[in-house]
């Protein structure tokens, strides 16, 4: 029995890991779906506990593994790479010979991922209007303030992924949507490629990952418990605010190299396909 669930959560790993590759999808809110969020935020905010590390020096090398849910912490991850490692390239490819097709599907991901957050907010207040307006400035300052050719240094991969990560365990906010606003995006998912692994990128990249992952989960999980109707307007107006960097004509020299054209009609059908992908995802989540 306890082999089967640990499959279960790989292949819920690999779901979060396939939507953590997608800007516009996030790996949080497939953890809601898959009704193992709350378990996920508990198991890595257990690493911000001293007593946890103090089994672990101590030689309790069992109840710290206890502590920490490591079995599911390890299928999860297992479940992730797999996931991650295998969609990469794909999605490199579909971004280098249909750039307009596949930033379109992402904008009607991100469109509808955003109003779908909006949706449970129910009598709303001006404070409500201000924490949206709040999240869309500082949205579009990323946008506008954020270099064509961000730096491609260790250090700067090291703060790309200690912010991605927190994303990633945060519904509604894709963690790969934040590496594209980075402008590392096409880097890390090129580094990822099994036939070509560049460490100089994913080395200090997996760093910033567990730096950022320990440091925020536990502060995650007191934000959520004390505002988290603000946290989530905040986030829906940031989401909105970065739709400039997901626009499928931003970059016309990638247009130009595919060699399609404009390719409107087939940019629409697109952005409708990613927002559908949204409500069936959705239409999940209630049903769960």
């Amino acid at each position: 029995m306890a082999i089967k669930n640990h499959i279960f959560t790989a292949l819920k790993g690999f779901g979060m890991g396939a939507a953590n590759v997608v800007p516009g999808v996030s790996g949080g809110t497939i953890a809601l779906i898959t009704g193992i969020y709350s378990q996920i935020v508990n198991a890595i905010s257990a690493f911000a506990t001293p007593s946890v590390w103090k089994a672990l020096f101590k030689g309790r090398f069992k109840e710290f593994w206890q502590r920490i849910d490591g079995s599911f912490l390890l299928a999860l991850g297992i479940g992730i790479v797999v996931s991650i490692l295998s969609l990469a390239k794909l999605v490199t490819w579909a971004l280098a010979e249909y750039p307009v097709l596949t930033w379109a599907f992402f904008f009607g991901l991100i469109i509808a991922s955003a109003v779908y957050m909006l949706i449970p907010v129910k009598k709303w207040k001006a404070i409500d209007f201000l924490m949206v307006a709040a999240g869309l400035a500082i949205g579009l300052a990323f946008c506008l303030l954020t270099p064509t050719r961000t730096p491609q240094t260790w250090w700067f991969y090291f703060i790309t992924g200690a912010v991605a990560i927190c994303t990633m365990i945060l519904p509604g906010v894709s963690g790969s949507f934040i590496m594209q606003i980075f402008g590392n995006y096409d880097i890390v998912l090129k580094s990822l490629d099994p036939s070509a692994f560049d460490f100089s990128v994913l080395v200090p990249l997996a760093a910033g990952a567990i730096v950022g992952i320990l440091a925020f989960a536990k502060f995650l999980k007191w934000l959520l418990s004390r505002w988290e109707r603000q946290t989530m307007l905040v986030l829906v107006g940031f989401v909105l605010g970065t739709l400039l960097k997901v626009w499928p004509w931003a970059d016309m020299a990638a247009v130009e190299a595919a060699g399609h054209g404009l390719q409107i009609p087939g940019a629409v059908v697109a952005c409708l396909l990613g927002g559908a992908l949204v409500v069936l995802i959705q239409k999940l989540s209630v049903k769960r």
